[in-house]
């Protein structure tokens, strides 16, 4: 069964950093691609950033783009999404996701909260 843990959400000043994590299992983590999503309040799910399983190519959204660097350790099964200059506008519910991109049925994981606010 495919487990996705998110962690190291919180709050942030703009102009702030957070670094996000997912602890995956349950599947073979280091053959499938991997990518952070995230739903705003009053909006759609929005993709973030993939990246392919070896590590060696990413892609991101040009809203963050420049700011953000998702990168994964294969040998800890774990994912993450560094964020630098945060903007309020980042404000959202963030998942860690199976695949490059995201669909309605991708697996997922629960969420963590970051919300940016002076």
């Amino acid at each position: 069964q495919v487990q996705l843990v998110e962690s190291g959400g919180g709050l942030a000043q703009p102009g702030g950093s957070l670094r996000l994590s997912c602890a995956a299992s349950g599947f073979t983590f280091s053959t499938n691609a991997m990518s952070w999503a995230r739903q705003a309040p009053g909006k759609g799910l929005e993709w973030v950033a993939g990246i392919y399983s070896d590590g060696n190519l990413a892609g991101y959204a040009d809203s963050v783009k420049g700011r953000f660097t998702i990168s994964r350790d294969n040998a800890k099964n774990t994912l993450y999404l560094q964020m630098n200059s945060l903007r309020p506008d980042d404000t959202a519910l963030y998942y860690c996701v199976v695949g490059y991109r995201v669909y309605m049925l991708s697996a997922r994981g629960q969420g963590i909260q970051v919300t940016v606010s002076s």
